[in-house]
């Protein structure tokens, strides 16, 4: 088990990435003061939370207290704690806070069924709606940064070349 992890007033919550495009590892960090807790994830689980976060942000009004800049950057050393399972979010109304639940993806055996004895890794962070307004453009960011899409079949063009199925 890597732990259970809560931010009941994170200070940062960003995602990014590390290497080179079409080698790159992406990540999912929470902070609040000294704590800092890294997730390993996937693109389409960034691009997935930013989405989710936009759906719960376009029922609430306009957030003006975005987070600096500097503070979307993932910071070092990045030691990451679990690779990213599944995802939950909320919105608590009362406090005026989106609620985000990160779960450790769970082993399974060679029938893919759970280990039942595998107790995963959390991460529960409350974040404003001006955090996740700013998660949302840096995660885009981040997502589009990789390598370009081909134009006839979109999918990615590496550095030293592209063997594109539709142009056979």
């Amino acid at each position: 088990m890597s732990g259970f992890f809560e931010f009941d007033f994170a200070t940062a919550f960003t995602a990014g990435t590390i290497g080179e495009p079409g080698q790159r590892v992406f990540l999912i960090q929470v902070r609040a003061e000294s704590r800092r807790v890294t997730l390993k994830c996937e693109k389409q689980q960034v691009a997935a939370i930013s989405q989710y976060l936009r759906q719960l942000l376009a029922d609430a009004p306009d957030a003006h207290d975005r987070p600096l800049e500097n503070t979307m950057q993932v910071a070092a050393p990045i030691e990451v704690e679990f690779v990213l399972g599944t995802v939950g979010l909320a919105y608590d109304q009362r406090n005026d806070r989106l609620v985000l639940q990160l779960d450790e993806i769970s082993p399974t055996d060679e029938n893919g069924e759970p280990d039942p004895d595998f107790e995963p890794g959390r991460v529960r962070a409350f974040i404003t709606r001006g955090q996740a307004a700013a998660f949302c453009e840096h995660a885009d960011d981040v997502v589009a940064s990789g390598r370009p899409l081909c134009v006839f079949c979109a999918l990615p063009i590496n550095i030293d070349g592209h063997m594109c199925p539709r142009m056979n």
